[in-house]
Order: C-alpha cells, then structure tokens, then sequence
C-alpha cells in the first residue's frame, strides 16, 4: 500500500522558515518523480516544485528563490525547505509521487502552513 505522508507544518510568522517533509512507503522512491503542491482556501492547487528521480528541480517561478526541494533517498523522504514565509503562502501543501513512466500518481493527505502574525 503506497503511503505518503506530510510533516513539518505548522504556524509561522511572516519572515519565519519552515521546512516540511514527507516520507514514502510502499514505493521504489527511487524511481518516482516526487513534488510539492499547495492549495489555498477558494483557489486551485497550483504547483510548488518538482524534483525528478535524477535530482532535476523545478520550481513556480514567483517561488523560486525562497522555496528549495530536495530528496533524500535513503529515508524515502522529500523535503521543502521555506524561508521568507509570506502571508499569501498560507495554504495546505501537498505532497505528490510519479512514475515518470506510466504517469502513475500518489498523494499524500496534505499539512497546513499558516503564515500570520
């Protein structure tokens, strides 16, 4: 049974970092393009950034800069790091796994980052 699971959400500050996390199982991570998506109430999941099987990265360009994705195979594990939080990156984050072959796809059931004063 494929799992992922988010961590490492929470309440923040406008400025602050967090860094989220989210562990696979029940995959070849290895193999799988891995992902980070977020939702914000009223509005349509929209693409965070990507990182490829290989370690290739993509990001949403007004993001680029202060979000960075990473994977650590090992742990089965992807990570987004967040700095210079703001307000408007409020929302549920998800996290995202496909086979870059059959286009297959997972998702995790998401963990909320609330950026407020």
């Amino acid at each position: 049974q494929v799992q992922l699971v988010e961590s490492g959400g929470g309440l923040v500050q406008p400025g602050g970092s967090l860094r989220l996390a989210c562990a696979a199982s029940g995959v070849s991570f290895s193999i799988y393009d891995m992902g980070w998506y977020r939702q914000a109430p009223g509005k349509q999941r929209e693409l965070v950034a990507r990182i490829t099987s290989g370690g290739r990265t993509n990001y949403a360009e007004p993001l680029k800069g202060r979000f960075t994705i990473s994977r650590d195979s090992a742990k089965n594990t992807v990570y987004l790091q967040m700095n210079s939080l703001k307000p408007e990156d409020t929302a549920v984050y998800y996290c995202n796994a496909i086979h870059p072959v059959t286009m297959t796809e997972y998702w995790g059931q998401g963990t909320q980052v609330t950026v407020s004063s």
